[in-house]
């Protein structure tokens, strides 16, 4: 485990989320796993790193561990702001405003903050990024919560937005709920 990564895991750690159940297995184990999935196929370390933070604000989802968002700067010093901007959206995003700018070729994107009702703004490159975090995050849990159909047309542009090894991962993700059936 390289020195930046065992800092974010010891951050994790100190929170006290190692033991918090998530999609049938731990908090932790699910961040570590969507990490390392995120680095299998590709990504950034950065968008890594985002993955790695991306629900530690809550979502509209998740709820079970929300660290407060005056936070922001402590995280941003641990994984970097553009990591940490990236974690933030996602945890942040109303997903229906998200989602509608799926089919948008260009930026700027705009959608809701959930928490703050303001407008977020986010150029191609990171509302791309954005989306592999949000894309391979489910991706990783979905064959351990079975919410095959949730969002399921969302996730599926995604993959398409992004193409080549994002649209293979959910293929093939996919491809397993014909087995678990």
């Amino acid at each position: 485990m390289n020195a930046d990564l065992k800092r974010c895991t010891d951050f994790l750690v100190s929170l006290g989320i190692s033991d918090l159940p998530h999609t049938k297995t731990t908090y932790m184990a699910h961040l570590m796993g969507l990490y390392h999935f995120m680095r299998e196929l590709g990504c950034s370390a950065d968008v890594c790193l985002a993955g790695l933070f991306h629900s530690i604000y809550g979502t509209e989802v998740f709820q079970g561990y929300k660290l407060p968002p005056e936070q922001r700067p402590a995280v941003s010093d641990l994984i970097g702001p553009r990591a940490e901007k990236l974690a933030y959206c996602n945890c942040a995003m109303d997903r229906a405003s998200f989602d509608k700018l799926l089919g948008q070729p260009t930026g700027p994107y705009r959608f809701i903050d959930r928490i703050t009702g303001e407008a977020l703004e986010l150029d191609k490159d990171d509302y791309d990024d954005l989306c592999r975090v949000h894309l391979y995050d489910f991706l990783e849990q979905v064959p351990r919560s079975q919410w095959w159909d949730y969002r399921r047309g969302s996730y599926r542009k995604m993959a398409e937005r992004l193409g080549g090894i994002a649209l293979t991962a959910y293929d093939r993700v996919f491809a397993a709920e014909k087995i678990s059936a």
